[in-house]
């Protein structure tokens, strides 16, 4: 079965899952990780943050060859993202014909208030390069991701969880994954 983990950047998505596969061990991937190498190996692509600059053709060829060769790890949580932010608008994380290829069961949405989301960039600034999102901004973030999940999961017949991750409350969002994947 494959699962989508999903949250806007600072949401917590990577650590609340790091969490979870401490009390049940499973099969964990970043998508973006995999595109990642697959962009700097087919187009030279040099840091991760580059890659929504690309033009859009280019990172649906991404997309594609990053979901064959997730397609093949069989029962996988897959970290990543369901919309990007590009200079263009919102590209979709899973347009239809790599939904077809992952058949996803689950998407997991992490959450939390703008005002944390803020909170956990601004710790990382020297490590990643992000754009300057407004509280504004960072609510319709989360608002298209809500939307893209629950297109994903009537195209292929899936369910939404959406847990929040807040602030001092990593063991709680964590026991809600646990639980939500059964």
């Amino acid at each position: 079965m494959v699962v989508i983990l999903s949250g806007i950047p600072g949401a917590g998505k990577t650590t609340v899952m790091q969490k979870a596969l401490e009390k049940k061990p499973l099969k964990f991937v970043t998508y973006g990780t995999v595109m990642f190498d697959l962009a700097r190996e087919k187009m030279g692509v040099e840091d991760r943050d580059a890659m929504r600059t690309l033009p859009v053709e280019r990172q649906r060829q991404l997309q594609e060859m990053t979901a064959d060769r997730v397609a093949e790890m069989g029962d996988v949580v897959v970290d990543t993202h369901c919309t990007i932010k590009t200079p263009a608008g919102y590209l979709p994380g899973f347009p239809y014909d790599i939904l077809k290829r992952l058949r996803p069961r689950l998407v997991i949405l992490v959450e939390a208030s703008p005002q944390e989301i803020a909170a956990r960039r601004s710790k990382d600034q020297d490590v990643r390069q992000r754009d300057p999102d407004t509280v504004e901004e960072m609510e319709e973030h989360q608002m298209m991701n809500r939307m893209a999940a629950m297109t994903y999961a009537t195209l292929v017949g899936a369910t939404v969880k959406i847990i929040h991750n807040r602030e001092g409350r990593l063991e709680e969002a964590a026991d809600q994954i646990v639980q939500a994947l059964g």
